[in-house]
C-alpha cells in the first residue's frame, strides 16, 4: 500500500530524514521505532503531508505521489492520528467526527455505527465538547475521527502517550480489528516497546534519520528489535 524511495526531509537547513526506504503492505501494522529525536514524528509527517518532504519517492497503492499538500493526500487516503491528538476542542464529538466528511462524497455524509461499536464511549458523549473529554478519550475520538475518512493508510503517532491503561488495551484491540479487517495498511510510531511488539507485523527502526534495521516479526527476534532500539 504505502513504498518510501530516498525519502529525505529538512526543517530550514537542517537534514532530518536522509534517504528512508520502506514499505507498508496493506492488512499489516508496520511499526516505525526509535529514541527521542530520531525522525520518527518527521517521517509520519512527511508521509502526511503535514510537512513537504525535501526529496524521494511516495507511492500509494502503486500510484507516485507528488510533494502534495495533507488536505490532497487526505482525499486520496492517507489519514493522519498526530501525536497530542489535535482533536477540536471547542466542537462537540459529533462535530470533530463530522470533519471526516470533507474526504467524502455527500452520499457518504453519516457516522457508520462501526465507529460506536469501536468507541462505545464516543456514542455516550456525542453531545460533549472534545475538549472536555479525559485524554484517553480524546485519543480515541483522533482515531475514529481519521477512520471516518475511510482510508487506504492509517497513520498513528504514539497513540499510547499519555493514555491510562485500560484505554490502551482498547486501543490496541482496535487496532488489531482494523488490521484483521485487511482493508488498510497502518503505520504506528510509538514508544511502549510492548505494546508495539505485541501489534507489528513488520518493523522499521530509525537511527539519526536513517533506517538501521527493518524486518517482519519473523526475521527478527524481540532482543533485536530492542536492541536496535535502545542503541
Amino acid at each position: 500500500m504505502l513504498k518510501l524511495q530516498d525519502l529525505t526531509l529538512h526543517y530550514g537547513h537542517s537534514q532530518i530524514l536522509n534517504g528512508i526506504s520502506m514499505q507498508a503492505a496493506q492488512g499489516e501494522v508496520t511499526c516505525v521505532m526509535g529514541t527521542n529525536g530520531v525522525g520518527k514524528t518527521s517521517l509520519i509527517k512527511a508521509i502526511s503531508g503535514t510537512h513537504p518532504r525535501s526529496s524521494g519517492q511516495v507511492e500509494l497503492g502503486g500510484e507516485p505521489l507528488g510533494i502534495l499538500p495533507a488536505h490532497k493526500l487526505a482525499h486520496k487516503g492517507i489519514a493522519y492520528v498526530p501525536q497530542g491528538r489535535e482533536i477540536f476542542p471547542l466542537l462537540t464529538v459529533r462535530e470533530n467526527l463530522e470533519t471526516g466528511f470533507v474526504c467524502l462524497p455527500p452520499s457518504d455524509h453519516r457516522i457508520p455505527e462501526e465507529i460506536f461499536e469501536l468507541f462505545p464511549v464516543l456514542r455516550e458523549m456525542q453531545n460533549r465538547r472534545g475538549g472536555d473529554l479525559s485524554g484517553g478519550q480524546q485519543q480515541q475520538l483522533a482515531i475514529a475521527r481519521a477512520l471516518i475518512t475511510k482510508p487506504r493508510l492509517l497513520l498513528l503517532d504514539e497513540p499510547t502517550e499519555g493514555i491510562q491503561p485500560n484505554i490502551i488495551q482498547e486501543i490496541g484491540d482496535v487496532i488489531r480489528l482494523l488490521r484483521a479487517q485487511g482493508n488498510m495498511a497502518i503505520v504506528l510510531v510509538e514508544q511502549y516497546f510492548e505494546f508495539a511488539y505485541d501489534l507489528a507485523d513488520r518493523f522499521v527502526v530509525l537511527r539519526r534519520g536513517e533506517v538501521m534495521m527493518s524486518g517482519t516479526k519473523a526475521q527478527l527476534s524481540k532482543a533485536d528489535v530492542l536492541k536496535g532500539v535502545s542503541v
